[in-house]
């Protein structure tokens, strides 16, 4: 279990020197030729601050590598505060977190065309190991990461066991619920998405926005920064390694492939809209510590992917927003939205939804999780009679959930799981081959984590939920505040504990353990435990 206490103290007292010469000594005169522009690096360009203000992390781990990241930002909500300059980087990896043992190491550059970011993907690693690793530059030190490479392909691991997070708005909440993570007992964080807010200032909530709402590419890098800059995310993030995929707000709420949410004037041309996506994915790239591979190319990006736990858990990361038709019927819930069971509607597009279903029918994994945005199960409204559902939801979808509904019943990969978010609630249901019909077959689990912050403190429950949960009997659980959920896998059985916190409108909140599900290896359905 990482030392958060340690993690806290060195981020808070990180040595702030101004006018810092970069590399001094063996780096004088340096120059190496940039893989990605025509520069020449500079290692005497100047930081006006302390340049790892925005920490480190580390993500997708294989059995034998991990991605490592960190950004040059001495003025992390100014642009960063670099000089249009290539700045070479130095790193190492060890196998003890004093960094004596060091077992790889070398050079990268940080160039302007990523915000001066960088990510390392150290191969020839250990499975099933942890490690720890730095950046340098100059006399200048990163603070120190952990992270921790994926059981050998085709072994069977007695457990995984990982943080579900997604929606944490900065001004909605403090990110207290980060502080317990950094301190719980994981192997790696599962984001599904809403790592920013794209919105502007509120002076009514806790914390604040640093602009108006965001349409530049600074702007972007600036939000994405501020996040960064929080001492809790940044403790989590140096302490596990990451599984990320977005949703909307890291671009535009609720928006669907390049149609704009429509909200101003200049987001309703598609070709600008494209624009603004570009914009944003670079962002993204640059502050999540991803492959290579997914590195975008004007407004594609590559985030669909799939990453295997040995044996035990492969996990298929879904992309719902960049390739699916519009909404139905507006984004908002509706009643009897018949667009909505349009068999041309697709909220993963054909290429993924094809990919999601080979990678299913061949995996050898007992857990085949769906790590994705947005609720699959059918959530009804509507207390009594008629039926009404949130339409940017798989439930806006009909036809491409009946098809996986379908694929899974006739194909019964093992023990499917889906991990969603979006919804700043909790939620465990069953999935079934028709929502409508209680006795049909349940053919996997669904478990949705709430919220970081966003919503604020929220609820346990509300009179509305209340009224429609028995119209929903495969819904088995709901909670209304903040939180994350932890799941512990083993060969026999799945667990999710559903955290919440006590408040996120003050930094004092505590956490506790609001309730426990089980699913049992070749027996789909969620069952409670004490």
């Amino acid at each position: 279990m990482v030392d958060y206490h340690n993690v806290q103290k060195f981020l808070q007292s990180r040595i702030k020197r101004r006018n810092l010469i970069i590399g001094g000594g063996a780096f004088t005169g340096l120059a190496i030729a940039s893989q990605f522009s025509h520069q020449r690096a500079i290692a005497r360009g100047r930081f006006s601050d302390y340049p790892f203000k925005l920490g480190v992390a580390s993500g997708e781990p294989y059995d034998t590598s991990v991605v490592i990241w960190t950004r040059l930002a001495p003025e992390p909500l100014n642009g960063g505060g670099m000089p249009p300059v290539n700045v070479p980087i130095r790193w190492e990896v060890a196998t003890d977190s004093n960094m004596k043992r060091i077992i790889s190491r070398g050079t990268v550059l940080a160039t302007p065309e990523l915000a001066h970011s960088v990510r390392v993907v150290v191969e020839g690693l250990s499975p099933h190991t942890w490690y720890w690793y730095r950046f340098n530059v100059g006399n200048e030190a990163s603070p120190i990461g952990r992270t921790r490479t994926a059981p050998a392909s085709g072994s069977f691991s007695n457990q995984l066991k990982f943080a579900l997070v997604s929606c944490q708005h900065y001004e909605q909440g403090y990110y207290t619920a980060y502080k317990y993570i950094a301190q719980d007992d994981l192997d790696l964080v599962v984001h599904v998405g809403d790592y920013i807010y794209e919105g502007g200032i509120n002076l009514t909530r806790p914390r604040q926005h640093n602009s108006s709402e965001i349409f530049t590419l600074e702007d972007y890098r600036n939000r994405h920064a501020l996040y960064k800059t929080d001492v809790n995310l940044q403790a989590t993030h140096a302490a596990f390694p990451w599984i990320v995929t977005w949703d909307d707000h890291e671009v535009e709420n609720n928006y669907a492939n390049l149609i704009s949410e429509i909200d101003t004037e200049a987001d309703q041309d598609p070709a600008i809209f494209a624009q603004r996506r570009a914009i944003a994915y670079q962002a993204y790239y640059e502050h999540m510590p991803l492959r290579p591979f997914s590195r975008p190319v004007g407004p594609d990006m590559q985030l669909y992917r799939r990453l295997n736990f040995g044996n035990l858990a492969t996990f298929h990361v879904l992309d719902t927003r960049q390739y699916r038709t519009d909404q139905p019927c507006g984004d908002g819930t509706r009643t009897g939205c018949l667009d909505a069971l349009n068999p041309n509607a697709t909220i993963t597009g054909k290429a993924q939804e094809d990919w999601l279903f080979d990678g299913l029918d061949k995996s050898s994994a007992r857990w085949n999780v769906l790590a994705q945005q947005v609720p699959i199960a059918q959530r009804d409204f509507t207390p009594g009679e008629g039926q009404s559902f949130s339409m940017d939801k798989w439930d806006g979808y009909v036809a491409s959930r009946d098809r996986l509904m379908a694929f899974i019943a006739q194909r019964q990969p093992s023990n499917p799981i889906s991990l969603a978010g979006d919804v700043h609630s909790h939620w465990a249901m069953d999935l079934k081959a028709n929502f409508n019909n209680p006795e049909s077959a349940t053919l996997g689990s669904e478990f949705v984590c709430t919220s970081i912050s966003s919503g604020g403190d929220g609820a346990d429950t509300s009179p509305a939920v209340q009224a429609y949960l028995p119209d929903n009997p495969h819904i088995k659980f709901y909670n209304g505040q903040r939180g994350y959920v932890r799941c512990t896998v083993s060969p026999t059985t799945w667990r999710s504990d559903y955290l919440v916190m006590s408040n996120v409108l003050t930094p004092s909140g505590t956490i506790s353990n609001r309730a426990s599900f089980v699913v049992d290896n070749g027996l789909p359905g969620i069952r409670q435990v004490v």
